[in-house]
């Protein structure tokens, strides 16, 4: 991450937030409504098909991580400009890590190892987004390919347009997907759907989208879906903070143990959460018939 001139300032939030005004090249994050606590986080490449280059892999995790430290966003839309969500990943651009790493060196260990690495921090661009505490609400439109599957897989709560259409199309390119999509699908859709998209490659709409469970709910336009989502997103932003993020950080938890481990886990989380403030101002609004108003973070 960027920003030297902010390493000696004593407020994470004020850097935070002025690494944020400093702009992407890829991306466009903004906070549409400045009386909400939602912040959104654009693909910003619509010529390019909002295809990920290595920049946007960079840009990714540090646009989630400023987010993550900003008391002021609750929730994260991740959109995207133009006609379609995402292309995948760009094949063939200007310093394309994939394409330079394969061919550094006449040493074919040394290479399959700098090969390795690169898609290690790919991958790590793409938990970036599982990773935030705060949750991230997928809103896609139109084409969804490959690596834009891996991204929309590691958010949280996925919608989408009547046109929206989802592919794994890296069976049909001789690779096997390496971001995330084969580990988070079966968990999100089931193993034999998700073996069905990885393995024929074929291409999804909105609606089979939906009745697998890849998404949750499906709008008639790109206006309505950018609408409903914004309402989502606040209606999440309004609640408390803490118990937000704590149902996110348990839910992720809880997907990748045992029921048991994951019940001995929220007990703990609660020994410590359940002593906080918003839940006795949660109470309190509950008797007194009014919006309860929680702690900033």
């Amino acid at each position: 991450m960027t920003g030297g001139g902010d390493r000696g300032s004593s407020d994470p939030a004020a850097a935070a937030e002025a690494e944020l005004l400093r702009g992407f090249e890829t991306l466009a994050v903004a906070r549409p409504d400045p009386s909400a606590g939602v912040y959104e986080v654009r693909l910003n490449r619509p010529a390019q098909r909002n295809a990920l280059s290595p920049a946007a892999f960079a840009e990714i995790p540090r646009a989630m991580s400023l987010l993550d430290r900003l008391p002021s966003a609750r929730a994260v839309v991740l959109s995207a400009a133009g006609p379609h969500f995402c292309a995948g990943i760009e094949l063939g651009g200007p310093g394309n890590p994939l394409t330079a790493a394969y061919s550094k060196g006449s040493d074919p260990v040394a290479a399959a190892e700098g090969l390795r690495r690169v898609i290690l921090e790919m991958q790590e661009a793409l938990t970036a987004i599982e990773r935030c505490r705060k949750p991230v609400i997928a809103a896609v439109h139109g084409a969804c390919v490959g690596g834009g599957v891996d991204v929309v897989a590691a958010c949280d709560i996925r919608c989408c347009s009547r046109d929206a259409t989802f592919v794994l199309k890296e069976v049909d390119m001789a690779i096997v997907a390496d971001l995330g999509g084969l580990q988070r699908l079966p968990r999100i859709v089931g193993y034999g759907n998700a073996a069905d998209l990885a393995l024929t490659g074929r291409k999804i709409t909105a609606m089979e989208a939906k009745e697998m469970g890849l998404v949750s709910r499906v709008f008639d336009s790109k206006k309505e879906l950018d609408a409903g989502v914004a309402k989502i997103a606040k209606e999440i932003a309004e609640k408390s903070a803490w118990a937000v993020m704590g149902t996110k950080a348990v839910l992720l938890r809880s997907r990748d143990v045992t029921v048991e481990q994951g019940l001995e886990h929220v007990a703990t989380w609660n020994a410590a959460m359940l002593r906080s403030n918003d839940l006795k101002e949660a109470i309190r609004a509950f008797l007194e018939k009014r919006k309860p108003v929680f702690s900033k973070l």
